[in-house]
């Protein structure tokens, strides 16, 4: 104060902000800036869909050949799983056929419950709406995510073809053909990624023909009947509502998909046991490979997901909450930082 009693300040004029003041704005906008990048990251990994519901087979789960009418084999047909029949009666070539881990159930109640089930499964794979509509395209040399593929016509397999569960495990297959399903010699299907035979079906609306040395993995559900010529192999099922199933020197090996109906221990054969495991991993031939000399290609499983954490986008439900987690962090962070730097400033009398 002067000896005239005016009074001179040095504080911080009013319209001039506190030097804290800045630190806070400068640390908010880093905080903005780097949620704004966590964001558009996230942003760009869109959650997965979820999976399709499998189809249910019911006591039909167990089977790995079921008939309408009949079933007849030429030649050292193997049978991994129950074979039946309803209401037909007829099982003819058993021998040579062998049947194991199963029984044989030829117009019995356990049959005709299994066909009832059929039915049932049929009926919700063909009911199902299309994903993708594939009618007029070879399966043969195509890669399929899961979903329901349709061909409104006859549905031809000439080749491999692949199907990608993606890192899913639940990931489901239906393929749907309007007419019959119809595959070349040597054709098969290659699983990657996670992929299950358990998972995948076949919905056929006449009558399916395997080709020779087809490799075939999956459910076939045919409406009428199913051929499988010399030598083609099924890791799945063959069953077939109204009509015949008719094999020759075949390998037809039900998968081991947890949770499945135990058999009843009613049989014409030896008693029931539980299905030899199987690897989730199917096999295939590649087009033009010795489908002949019985020897698979193992298809390799490529995993999913960041090739250091293993995750995959929106694989779980846990992106918001490290989103606001690190906000959070970014943010407390800021304000430390405007408190100490607002204490290291010195006031000005």
């Amino acid at each position: 104060m002067t000896r005239s009693g005016s009074f001179t300040s040095t504080s911080t004029p009013a319209n001039r902000p506190a030097p804290w003041r800045h630190a806070v704005t400068a640390s908010l906008g880093v905080s903005a800036a780097v949620l704004l990048v966590v964001a558009v990251a996230w942003g760009g990994n869109p959650p997965a869909h979820a999976a399709d519901a499998t189809v249910g087979l019911g006591t039909a789960s167990s089977y790995a050949v079921l008939a309408g009418s009949d079933v007849t084999n030429t030649g050292a047909t193997t049978i991994s799983g129950d074979l039946g029949v309803s209401p037909g009666t007829a099982v003819t070539g058993f021998p040579p056929g062998i049947v194991t881990n199963g029984a044989t159930h030829a117009a019995d109640a356990v049959a005709l419950q299994a066909k009832d089930d059929l039915t049932t499964a049929y009926d919700d794979a063909a009911g199902r709406s299309t994903t993708t509509d594939l009618t007029g395209t070879d399966l043969g040399g195509q890669t399929l995510a899961p979903g329901v593929y349709e061909d409104t016509s006859d549905m031809q397999l000439t080749g491999t073809l692949t199907l990608d569960a993606q890192g899913d495990p639940d990931a489901v297959f239906v393929l749907k053909a309007g007419s019959t399903l119809v595959t070349a010699s040597g054709a098969g299907v290659q699983l990657i990624n996670g992929a299950s035979p358990c998972r995948v079906f076949w919905q056929v609306g006449s009558s399916a023909t395997l080709g020779t040395g087809t490799q075939l993995v999956g459910t076939v559900m045919a409406l009428t009947s199913a051929t499988l010529q010399t030598g083609a192999t099924v890791q799945g099922r063959i069953l077939a509502r109204n009509g015949a199933v008719t094999l020759d020197t075949n390998d037809i090996t039900v998968p081991a998909c947890g949770g499945a109906p135990t058999t009843s221990t009613t049989s014409t054969s030896a008693s029931t046991s539980t299905a030899t495991p199987t690897s989730s991993t199917a096999t295939a031939t590649p087009s033009g490979g010795d489908s002949s000399a019985g020897i698979p290609t193992q298809v390799a499983v490529i995993p999913s997901g960041h090739p250091h954490t293993g995750m995959t986008a929106g694989s779980g439900g846990d992106g918001p909450w490290l989103l606001l987690g690190l906000g959070a962090l970014v943010a407390a962070g800021a304000a430390a930082l405007a408190f100490a730097h607002g204490r290291r400033t010195p006031r000005q009398h």
